[in-house]
């Protein structure tokens, strides 16, 4: 089934996408995945047709790459049923999606007695955060029988480097050839090992805690953080699905204090750093990995970069609600990221915040990665 737009939805594939698409060379596949669990049922036609119509309001999650551009027409994003019961080891969740042929976007159905899981998974390379959770807002906006938003915007990140005003240069980043991992020893499985935990806290300044509790499990002095900013910050009226999501690099420190890790990150986001970030030469200038060859050099013993944090803030679940189903969790599956150890994923549903962490599945990793994701819980809960 392919999209016919009325009017053809055609986009430059940006610097910040290129990137995505150098990583997904790797071998890596670039993803992002967003569950939503609930009581009640989601009926599938309803679900297809739905589908349909948010992605006509939002043809960017149905395009293919041709040349240096997306285009619509490319599939629909496709529901595929699961049986009860099915876990994270299950194919589905670790199978790739090809920005060539398409669908660039899918979406998994999981009737368990009395509940229902939706997982919807897109690449990365064309979507972000934000831009997903838009089109799926869109997608239950329909089930409600109410009218899509839609993001139709055309915009890439260029858009916010005018929108942004003026912005000094970023100071450059130190070249770190590789941190001690911190998580198991070993040679690693293909597929990522994903821990979850649901804290009944909900603090300020999560990103931060959660760095600083890291920092208490560093094997050297130091580390080294991304953090994913939001570009459509500079311009609250874009609507776009694409990968609008820019960098911030943070240096961490052993036994680091959350308030000075906080601060850090308040000031890079006053002086607008994501945004200077963005006139780097990535090819020349890059704290992590200048070429392919490089990036597939990590053997998972040392990483450039240490941890990243992407911290999704509030999420409404009666957005994800329908009349025969009602929302009670969101979460995500971060991706692994060749020069990053891990990836850890936050969200807050009222009182309580969502946190899984990604990691590389090695012996040991298990334990260690729980007893890390422990204590960032705890470091949230103590507030």
């Amino acid at each position: 089934m392919t999209l016919t737009a009325t009017r053809p939805y055609s986009r430059r594939i940006s610097p910040i996408e290129r990137g995505y698409l150098n990583a997904a060379a790797t071998g890596t596949p670039q993803l992002i995945q967003m569950v939503i669990e609930g009581e009640g049922t989601l009926d599938p036609d309803a679900l297809r047709r739905a589908a349909r119509t948010a992605t006509e309001a939002s043809p960017g999650l149905a395009v293919r790459r041709r040349g240096p551009l997306w285009r619509a027409g490319g599939p629909v994003p496709e529901l595929v049923e699961l049986p009860a019961g099915t876990g994270l080891g299950h194919e589905f969740f670790h199978r790739d999606l090809s920005v060539v042929t398409g669908p660039v976007c899918e979406l998994g159905l999981i009737r368990d007695a009395g509940a229902t899981r939706l997982v919807v998974r897109a690449s990365h390379i064309v979507t972000d955060g934000r831009g997903l959770r838009q089109w799926i807002a869109d997608l239950f906006r329909v089930l409600r029988d109410e009218d899509p938003v839609g993001c139709p915007d055309t915009v890439d990140d260029a858009h916010f480097r005018a929108a942004a005003g003026h912005v000094r240069p970023a100071p450059e980043a130190a070249r770190l050839t590789g941190l001690p991992a911190m998580i198991g020893e070993g040679p690693a499985g293909e597929r990522p090992l994903w821990l979850r935990r649901r804290v009944p806290a909900a603090p300020s300044g999560v990103t931060a805690r959660a760095a600083a509790a890291l920092s208490r499990h560093l094997t050297t002095d130091t580390g080294r953080l991304i953090v994913p900013v939001d570009l459509r910050r500079h311009d609250t009226t874009t609507r776009s699905t694409a990968n609008l999501t820019s960098q911030l690099v943070l240096d961490l420190r052993r036994d680091d204090s959350w308030k000075r890790v906080h601060s850090t990150l308040v000031r890079a986001l006053i002086a607008k750093t994501e945004v200077a970030v963005l006139d780097r030469d990535f090819l020349r200038d890059n704290p992590f990995a200048n070429n392919l060859s490089e990036a597939q050099a990590f053997d998972g013993d040392n990483f450039p970069c240490t941890a990243i944090i992407s911290d999704h803030g509030e999420v409404d679940t009666a957005a994800f609600s329908a009349p025969a189903f009602r929302a009670t969790s969101f979460s995500t599956l971060p991706m692994l990221v060749p020069y990053a150890e891990m990836f850890l994923s936050a969200c807050r549903i009222g009182d309580d915040t969502e946190l899984t962490l990604a990691c590389r599945d090695r012996p040991g990793a298990g334990e260690k990665a729980g007893t890390l994701l422990d204590d960032i819980a705890e470091a949230l809960r103590s507030g």
